[in-house]
């Protein structure tokens, strides 16, 4: 997307630099907080495992997005392992320390070796004659029994679809593709989006740009970040003093499950909440007509409710024009908007998120009935059961998966549970003996079922709004409809009554028997 070579500020992690194994227990495609945690788990474990990424170091979101600005927008507390607490410098973390504490979490727990870095993930099939996945990569050809995707929903951007984008002459690149080479002082930049991103991004850019254009489809519900720098004798408290770093955890992740009834079952709930994002709007803006512009015509909460102190002094500021208009095309030089007015710019950055209802990793994963992931959910949606496993996809495992996401709270808890959920299906799987599982579709239909019909009393399907939750055909596929305590729950053994299993027979006892050791499909029956 880029016109010039895009860099990152990012050192790279030290991995697996061999030839890959021709066969591990588990393969892990990706190296974000799923990925790592999931190695972590497994090593505790014992399993032999092997994890890939396309990147060149552990990181993920946190590796790629390196823009000015980037930071987490849950509470640093809350967003990290609760095996590996670490000392953050502030409420809000940015980017880098982020991307130190995986880092450095993955250096203290011993597994790099068993990461190869710089290797996609070309085409992954499964083997039914030998229970395996087959899987072809950009480093080589191995087998797996078990697949697990921590790939993830943000991982790959989502570049817009406007005529002329191609042609444009001056420098161009996406949010989670920023090019760190290109001096922005002085220039005229248009920035396109309004999402979580483009928020932390406008008032950095608002500060070095000679003119900046914010293009917006849709105003955002933004409240104030309550974000402060811990003084050296709390973070000294929360490193020595046994069970306040526990303490402040805990009290974080109640805090934030008092959101979830605004969002999933009475959404007027949240007026107090709207009331505050309209006070933090009057605050920074005193033109009526902005005013206007930036306050959302939806529910709060149907869209990704954002946090900034920031956001709205830039848009405000002298040297920015926030712009609603529809964008008809690009030019070499600008943008042109639907009443014909072309702004030229110098820098384009597309703030336009990722494919989150589309993952990529879906088009590259071949089930049992030879089709692919992606294939399968064109038909039915993007579902799994429990997020986690789906049918006609024996041992395959996503971290992240399917309605796994949140609007509330921190995404590393979700992981643990899965992660959580994976290691103790492996459990039984070894214990039984069994070569593959994967889950009746039956119990696949009933749970998302149930998980839809819930859903729709959610804000995210009452408030009056579009948004990068749902898919083609409406239906919010990416978020977790209920607390994150009755997730973890949920997910807390190996519900091996819901799954179809594979283990190998017996020896034959006639010469028309089966060969010893060919797997063969057999049910477990509910006790």
């Amino acid at each position: 997307m880029s016109n010039s070579t895009t860099t990152g500020s990012h050192a790279g992690s030290p991995g697996h630099t061999g030839p890959l194994p021709a066969h591990v227990d588990v393969l892990v495609v990706g190296a974000g907080f799923a990925g790592l945690a999931t190695a972590i788990g497994l090593d505790e474990d014992g399993r032999d495992f092997l994890v890939v990424d396309k990147g060149d170091s552990v990181g993920g979101t946190w590796r790629d997005n390196t823009y000015p600005g980037a930071a987490c927008d849950v509470p640093s507390q809350l967003y990290s392992f609760s095996f590996a607490p670490n000392n953050w410098s502030r409420s809000f973390s940015a980017q880098p320390e982020i991307k130190a504490y995986l880092d450095g979490v993955a250096e203290r727990s011993g597994v790099l070796d068993r990461f190869r870095f710089a290797t996609t993930v070309d085409h992954a099939e499964w083997d039914a004659s030998v229970a395996r996945w087959k899987v072809r990569t950009s480093a080589g050809e191995l087998t797996a029994d078990v697949l697990v995707s921590g790939a993830g929903g943000l991982s790959e951007p989502k570049l817009p679809d406007i005529e002329g984008i191609d042609a444009f002459g001056g420098e161009i690149f996406h949010s989670a593709r920023w090019n760190h080479d290109v001096d922005l002082a002085g220039k005229r930049i248009a920035v396109i989006g309004t999402g979580a991103s483009a928020i932390q991004i406008v008032p950095e850019l608002q500060k070095v740009a000679g003119h900046l254009d914010v293009y917006q489809r849709t105003a955002p519900w933004v409240m104030p970040r309550h974000d402060r720098t811990y003084p050296a004798f709390e973070r000294l408290a929360l490193r020595t003093v046994p069970g306040l770093q526990k303490l402040y955890r805990t009290a974080i992740y109640w805090g934030r499950e008092t959101y979830v009834p605004a969002f999933t079952v009475a959404p007027d709930i949240a007026k107090p909440a709207e009331l505050l994002a309209k006070a933090n709007i009057r605050k920074a803006i005193d033109d009526p007509e902005l005013r206007r512009k930036v306050t959302p015509d939806f529910k709060f909460g149907c869209k990704r409710v954002l946090i900034s102190n920031a956001y709205y002094p830039a848009l405000a500021a002298d040297n920015t024009e926030l712009v609603t208009d529809r964008i008809a095309r690009i030019t070499p030089t600008g943008v042109v908007t639907a009443d014909g007015t072309e702004r030229e710019i110098d820098v384009l950055v597309v703030a336009t998120g990722f494919h989150t209802t589309d993952q990529p990793i879906a088009h590259h994963i071949v089930g049992r009935e030879g089709r692919t992931l992606a294939d399968t959910w064109a038909e039915s949606g993007m579902q799994a059961y429990r997020g986690t496993t789906i049918a006609g996809f024996p041992n395959l495992f996503q971290v992240v998966g399917p309605n796994t996401g949140l609007g509330h709270s921190s995404m590393v808890f979700i992981i643990e549970s899965q992660v959580a959920y994976i290691r103790d299906a492996l459990r039984v799987m070894a214990h039984n003996s069994y070569a593959a599982i994967e889950p009746r579709p039956d119990a696949q239909a009933e749970w998302n079922h149930s998980l839809h019909k819930r859903m729709g009393r959610t804000v995210w399907s009452t408030g009056g709004c579009a948004s990068w939750y749902l898919d083609e055909h409406g239906r919010n596929t990416t978020l977790w409809p209920r607390s994150t305590f009755n997730f973890r729950l949920g997910l807390s053994r190996f519900d091996t009554r819901a799954y179809r299993v594979t283990g190998p027979v017996p020896e034959p006892t006639t010469p028309s028997g089966p060969t010893p050791g060919t797997p063969t499909e057999r049910e477990v029956v509910p006790a």
